[in-house]
C-alpha cells in the first residue's frame, strides 16, 4: 500500500514525496481511510509510527474544500481543534501539521501556556483553521473572547490517556460543552487503560472505530531494553556518567521523576565533561525551547528531563534512551523508551535499578508483558567507598543517621574514634572570670563596731580588681520619737 491509495490532494502528496514518507504505517493505513470517512476513531499504536500523521493528513485533506487564500478574518475559522497534554507535544504537532500544509491556503496556529498571550492572540484574530493547543491557554484565550470554537468540526485528542487523566478532566469538559454536538471525535495514543477506554467513549458518539495495530501498551520491538543494577539509589547519577563515557554515547535523553533531580543531574553531568542540560516544568517555555533546539542541533549532548518531555518529541535518529529513575507510572515507561527506535530505527532503552526499585520493574513488566533481562554495569564501575575522616558529604550524612538512631557513631560502636561532624558545633565564648565568685567561700571573723557595740565583718586585704575600703555601718536612728531603741542583755 502507498499513500497513493488513499486519494489524498495533489498539494498534500506533494509535500508528503518531500517529507521523504513512502510506505505508510500500520496505523496511518487502518486509519487515514477511517478519518476521511467522518468516522470517530479511537486508535492506540505503539510510539513512534507516525500517530501524528494518521490523524493530520485526513483532517487537512476534510478540510481542502474550505481553502482559501483570503485576506478577511471570517473567511479562516477555527474548524479542526488539537489539543495536547503538554507544551512540547503540542509544539511538536504544529511542527509537523505546518510541514503537511505548507502548499495548501490553510492556516494553523499553536497555542500554549508559559508564553506571551499577545502574539497568539494576533494569530487568533487574523484567522486560522486549524488550531492546536493545551487545555490551559486555550480557555485563557476563551475567556479573553479572543478564539471562538463554534464552527469545529473535527476534534483530536492526542495522548488520550494522559488527557483525560483527572487533572485534565474538568478543563477538557469546558472545552467539550463549547463545541458543535455534530463533530468527529479522534482519540490517539500509545497507552490505553480499560479505566481511561470506558471514560474516553464518553466523549465520542456511539459505536466509534477502534483501531489497535498492537498489543496493547506495547513496545516497540525495535528497541533493546535492559535495566542495570546498582547497590544504592546514590550510585544512579554516577552510573549515568559511566553509561553515557562508556557506551559512548553523543545523544539521549535521561529520564528523572523529579525536578530537582534532573537539574542535579544536569549539573553532574557538566562536572564529568560532558554536555549536558535539563529540562523539567519550572523552567520558563522560553528556555525549554531553547534547550530542545541545542539538544536537536547537538550542542547538548545529553537532556536531563522529567516526563514532561517523555510524551511527542520527535528527534530523529536518538540512538538511546537512559532511565535514572524508574517511573512511578507504567504506562510513561512505554512513552519514554518510545523516543528512540522511532519510524523503524533500532534504539536502546537502558534503566538504572536499585533494589527498593524491584516493584516498580515488575509493574512494569505486568503492562508491557515482557521480561527485562537484569545485567550489570558495563566496564570497570565502582565507587570508592567514603573513608571515615569525615571529608565527604555522604560519610557525614551516614554517620548523622547512625547517631540518630543509637546516640553514638558506628565507629565509636566499634571502639574506635567518632568522625567529627561536617559542620562542626561551635565552641561556647569563654565567661569572664570574676574574683569575688571565683573564690571558694569562707567564713568570716565578727568583731564589734565601735559606735554601737553591734557585730560586723572583719574586712579582708583587698584582691586584685576589688576597692580596700570597707566602712562600718553608721547608727540608724530611730523613726519614730528620734531615740535609739535600747539594747536588751543578752
Amino acid at each position: 500500500m502507498s499513500f497513493d491509495s488513499f486519494g489524498l490532494h495533489p498539494d498534500l502528496m506533494r509535500a508528503i514525496a518531500e517529507v521523504g514518507y513512502t510506505t505508510p504505517t500500520p496505523i496511518q493505513a487502518e486509519a487515514i481511510p477511517v478519518v476521511i470517512s467522518g468516522k470517530d476513531v479511537m486508535g492506540a499504536a505503539q510510539t513512534g509510527t507516525g500517530k501524528t500523521a494518521a490523524f493530520t493528513l485526513p483532517i487537512l485533506q476534510r478540510l481542502m474544500p474550505f481553502a482559501n487564500t483570503s485576506a478577511s478574518p471570517a473567511r479562516h475559522p477555527v474548524r479542526a481543534l488539537m489539543l495536547a497534554p503538554t507544551r512540547e507535544l503540542a509544539d511538536q504537532i504544529a511542527q509537523n501539521v505546518e510541514l503537511y500544509a505548507k502548499h495548501v491556503p490553510l492556516k494553523s496556529v499553536v497555542v500554549f501556556g508559559g508564553v506571551d498571550m499577545a502574539p497568539q492572540t494576533a494569530a487568533l484574530r487574523a484567522g486560522v483553521e486549524i488550531l492546536i493547543a493545551t487545555p490551559g491557554r486555550l480557555l485563557d484565550h476563551v475567556q479573553q473572547k479572543t478564539v471562538s470554537l463554534g464552527a469545529v468540526s473535527v476534534l483530536v485528542l492526542d495522548e488520550a490517556d494522559r488527557m483525560l487523566d483527572m487533572g485534565f478532566l474538568p478543563d477538557l469538559q469546558r472545552i467539550v460543552n463549547l463545541l458543535p454536538k455534530t463533530r468527529q471525535s479522534l482519540l490517539f495514543s500509545a497507552t490505553f487503560s480499560p479505566e481511561i477506554r470506558k471514560l474516553a467513549k464518553t466523549f465520542l458518539h456511539e459505536n466509534p472505530v477502534v483501531i489497535e495495530v498492537a498489543a496493547r501498551n506495547a513496545t516497540a520491538e525495535n528497541v533493546t531494553q535492559v535495566v542495570y543494577r546498582v547497590e544504592r539509589a546514590e550510585q544512579k547519577r554516577a552510573a549515568v556518567a559511566h553509561l553515557i563515557k562508556s557506551e559512548g554515547l553523543r545523544q539521549v535523553i535521561v529520564f528523572t521523576n523529579t525536578k530537582i533531580g534532573a537539574g542535579r543531574l544536569a549539573r553532574e553531568l557538566q562536572q564529568a565533561g560532558i554536555p549536558a542540560d535539563a529540562i523539567h516544568g519550572d523552567k520558563s517555555q522560553s528556555e525549554r525551547l531553547a534547550t530542545l533546539e541545542k539538544f536537536k542541533k547537538g550542542e547538548v549532548e545529553v537532556m536531563v528531563a522529567t516526563d514532561v518531555a517523555a510524551r511527542g518529541l520527535d528527534i530523529a535518529e536518538l540512538p538511546a534512551v537512559i532511565n535514572c529513575d524508574l517511573p512511578y507510572s507504567p504506562e510513561d515507561y512505554v512513552h519514554r523508551i518510545g523516543r528512540t527506535g522511532r519510524a523503524g530505527a533500532s534504539g536502546r532503552a537502558m534503566s538504572l535499578a536499585a533494589p527498593e526499585d524491584e516493584k516498580l520493574l515488575v509493574d512494569i513488566e505486568k503492562l508491557v508483558k515482557k521480561t527485562i533481562s537484569r545485567e550489570s554495569l558495563p566496564g570497570d564501575f565502582r565507587i570508592e567507598r567514603p573513608s571515615r575522616s569525615g571529608s565527604s558529604h555522604e560519610s557525614s550524612r551516614d554517620a548523622g543517621r547512625d547517631r540518630g538512631r543509637s546516640g553514638r557513631s558506628r565507629d565509636s560502636d566499634r571502639g574506635g574514634s567518632a568522625e567529627s561532624p561536617r559542620f562542626p558545633m561551635p565552641r561556647p565564648a569563654p565567661v569572664p572570670s570574676d574574683p569575688i565568685f571565683s573564690q571558694p567561700y569562707e567564713s568570716k571573723p565578727v568583731a564589734a563596731s565601735p559606735s554601737t557595740g553591734a557585730t560586723v565583718p572583719v574586712a579582708k586585704p583587698a584582691g586584685p580588681g576589688l576597692s580596700g575600703i570597707r566602712r562600718a555601718p553608721r547608727a540608724v536612728p530611730a523613726l519614730l520619737g528620734g531615740k535609739t531603741k535600747p539594747e536588751t542583755a543578752a
